[in-house]
């Protein structure tokens, strides 16, 4: 008799189905939480913002990226130091990345992760040197998955900038002698013996310890480290790897005339400079599966004040001539896109700040390719909004945007940029009471 005063009810078998392959259950939303609504049933999308149209990166990966809003690497400095869980990501941080692929970011990507204990920025940075940190990548990787997002990793070496302070410790703030970036040895968990360069020359001699120029037996044992980080990676459910050449670590230090002074065959010429990385993206390419996608991370120019050349030709420091064969050469290994910064190698950088003061980079790198040959190109810089960002691409300066600060002051992001552009995209279920203003046709306000 129970059943029958129900008899008139909808069906309740499919109601809140859950997604699917998941390591446990949640609602699923479906579309994913980003992704452009039907135009059949929403009027307001006859126009897609191309911001907001999906992207497949990769001749074999094939990435979908549901749009083209992607989340950059961010260091929280917020793994421990030492011990077993040393470079361990943490509860933090898969709140902290959950929270973007939650409102629906295309991608997110893991913060710069170190190949090897001595390539951390700080002792609190994040490593895949080991299994156990592979282990703890694993669930970060899966709820990622589980919003509609793209799981990716950086994998770096900070070079010459490791053995730091997190970067709200400085002198100012400690009562006592301290440098106000070095970490030192014992109390402060640092490495300052053991930090490597291309050549024994410090970022800056006041405030960064001193780098040892690397041997042939590091490089090969800095190479390693990246196969077997990339295989862990691999193995955690990443879909995406980066290889990060940008912003004055251990990559940029070697493609650099500023930072390397080496007389072997990974010093001197372009070809020589650009060696080390390139052999790095054959390794990672090869311990990657079809299905998983190659990026690298560029700074293409350091701001030198003299310029890239010297009157007689002579390259004097990275720039945007450089960054260009070497992008072409960095495709020919298997990078399926490439994100344009700048800076970070040298403290004698001037910027010039303003908003989207990194997109003619990329944009000048995007149009150094011919059709057969591009890749897409992903800017970042002082993009903050939504109108600002669909002219960057409809300008044709890049295929992505990359964002990192504006995310942590604005989780939500991708929902206020589809506001602000008129478009209607799908949010959680769960959060979907809280957009009803995007989510309402326009015949229901009428009504």
């Amino acid at each position: 008799m129970a059943d029958a005063a129900y008899a008139d009810q909808p069906p309740t078998d499919v109601i809140n189905p859950g997604v699917p392959d998941a390591p446990f259950y949640q609602p699923l939303s479906d579309p994913a939480p980003g992704t452009a609504l039907s135009a059949d049933e929403w009027p307001q999308n006859k126009q897609i913002p191309l911001l907001f149209q999906p992207l497949t990166v990769g001749k074999e990966a094939q990435i979908t990226l549901k749009n083209r809003i992607v989340v950059a690497p961010m260091c929280q400095y917020s793994c421990a130091a030492e011990g077993s869980e040393a470079g361990v990501l943490t509860p933090w941080h898969l709140v902290h990345l959950g929270s973007f692929a939650v409102r629906g970011a295309a991608l997110v990507m893991v913060e710069a992760t170190s190949v090897l204990p001595n390539g951390r920025l700080s002792p609190q940075d994040s490593g895949l040197w080991n299994d156990r940190q592979a282990e703890a990548l694993k669930p970060i990787f899966d709820f990622i998955r589980m919003q509609g997002a793209v799981p990716a990793i950086q994998l770096g070496h900070g070079g010459r900038k490791t053995s730091t302070l997190a970067p709200w410790l400085d002198a100012s703030t400690i009562k006592k002698p301290l440098k106000s970036h070095v970490a030192t040895n014992g109390a402060a968990s640092g490495w300052t013996d053991n930090v490597w360069g291309p050549s024994a020359i410090s970022y800056d001699e006041e405030t960064f310890p001193t780098p040892k120029e690397m041997t042939l037996e590091q490089i090969d044992e800095l190479k390693e480290a990246f196969r077997t980080a990339t295989a862990r990676a691999v193995k955690a459910g990443a879909k995406v790897i980066e290889l990060h050449c940008a912003h004055g670590y251990l990559q940029t230090n070697f493609l650099s005339p500023v930072s390397n002074q080496r007389t072997d065959k990974y010093g001197g010429s372009l070809e020589n400079r650009m060696r080390l990385s390139l052999e790095v993206l054959e390794i990672m390419k090869k311990e990657m599966p079809k299905d998983v996608s190659l990026w690298m991370r560029l700074s293409a120019s350091e701001w030198w004040p003299e310029g890239e050349q010297d009157d007689q030709g002579e390259w004097i420091s990275w720039g945007i001539e450089q960054s260009k064969a070497f992008c072409k050469e960095a495709v020919k290994r298997g990078v399926d896109l490439i994100d344009v910064s700048s800076g970070g190698n040298t403290p004698r950088q001037q910027i010039k700040l303003g908003p989207g003061y990194q997109v003619p980079f990329a944009e000048a790198i995007r149009k150094s390719f011919s059709d057969e040959e591009r890749v897409p190109i992903a800017s970042v810089g002082l993009i903050t909004g939504g109108k600002q960002a669909e002219e960057i691409l409809q300008n044709g300066q890049a295929d992505v945007v990359s964002v990192a600060r504006h995310f942590l002051r604005d989780p939500s992001l991708v929902f206020d940029w589809a506001q602000e552009l008129g478009v209607v995209v799908n949010v959680p279920v769960q959060y979907q009471r809280a957009f009803t203003r995007m989510m309402t046709k326009p015949e229901d306000k009428k009504n």
